[in-house]
């Protein structure tokens, strides 16, 4: 029975299962002069390359869009407003 790779390309999308090391995960995040996507020290597919400033352009709108998503700067009503009367015809 042949080994099973641990490191690798499927259908042109990398993956890596190999037992990830501190020093591994730091280098693969943190990579000057490549691009913004880079491979994923652990696991299937590419992460954010954090020495671009791109990524961190993505992470900022990232990061305002779930702000505002979970409200943010709660708008409140001063106001009260009155109880509305609802009248059915049958």
């Amino acid at each position: 029975m042949p080994e099973k790779q641990d490191a690798g390309t499927l259908f042109g999308v990398p993956y890596n299962f190999e037992r990830p090391s501190v020093g591994r995960l730091l280098s693969a995040y943190w990579q000057p002069g490549k691009g913004m996507l880079v491979e994923k020290p652990f696991g299937i597919g590419y992460t954010l390359n954090l020495a671009s400033w791109r990524s961190w352009i993505v992470l900022l709108v990232a990061a305002a869009l779930l702000w505002q998503e979970r409200g943010g700067t709660q708008e409140s009503v001063d106001e009260e407003e009155e109880p509305v009367e609802v009248i059915v015809d049958d």
